[in-house]
């Protein structure tokens, strides 16, 4: 933790869904940055094999999720953004949007140039079982209606899932893709 300002880092992803990597990766964080924003990307963008959730879903599967591991609110805010291209310029307009960070956490080669172009720090956490804790591999168990996607999302995100039919969704969504 730093001894004068705060120091803050982004976490940016598409959450689809919040899965257990996701929350080893705020965890990790947090020991290390006293404030995290998690910045939920492609937020127009739902109803897609790749995107079923929407914005609104994501965000409150990482609010359920974060609430059931402990974590304190203080130190956490989550924002959307809309899809950007990939760039530097993009880089300085989520840093404009989001008032600022001093390092943004992620694994995603791409984005990491991105940032790292435009002169931010990219801290890269540890993978956690990325055999398995995957999106696409969680959407398509979900696609299969195989309930092993349930063990790979806080039991909270699995519950929510449920409430919102959001399985079914993604089994409709696939099938209407394969056509």
């Amino acid at each position: 933790m730093a001894a004068g300002r705060p120091l803050r880092a982004l976490f940016f992803g598409r959450f689809q869904p919040f899965h257990l990597g996701h929350l080893r990766v705020v965890e990790w964080s947090l020991e290390r940055f006293d404030e995290l924003l998690i910045l939920v990307g492609m937020a127009e963008e739902s109803h897609t094999p790749r995107n079923p959730f929407t914005a609104r879903e994501r965000v409150e599967m990482i609010r359920l999720a974060l609430s059931e591991a402990g974590a304190d609110p203080a130190r956490l805010h989550v924002a959307t953004m809309p899809s950007l291209p990939v760039g530097a310029a993009s880089a300085h307009l989520v840093y404009s949007y989001t008032e600022g960070f001093d390092a943004v956490v992620t694994n995603n080669r791409i984005i990491a140039r991105a940032f790292a172009d435009a002169g931010f720090r990219v801290v890269r956490p540890p993978l956690y079982d990325r055999e398995r804790l995957q999106g696409s591999r969680i959407r398509e168990l979900m696609a299969r209606g195989d309930p092993e996607w349930r063990r790979l999302v806080p039991p909270a995100v699995a519950e929510y899932i449920d409430s919102i039919g959001g399985a079914e969704r993604v089994r409709d969504i696939y099938a209407g893709a394969r056509r």
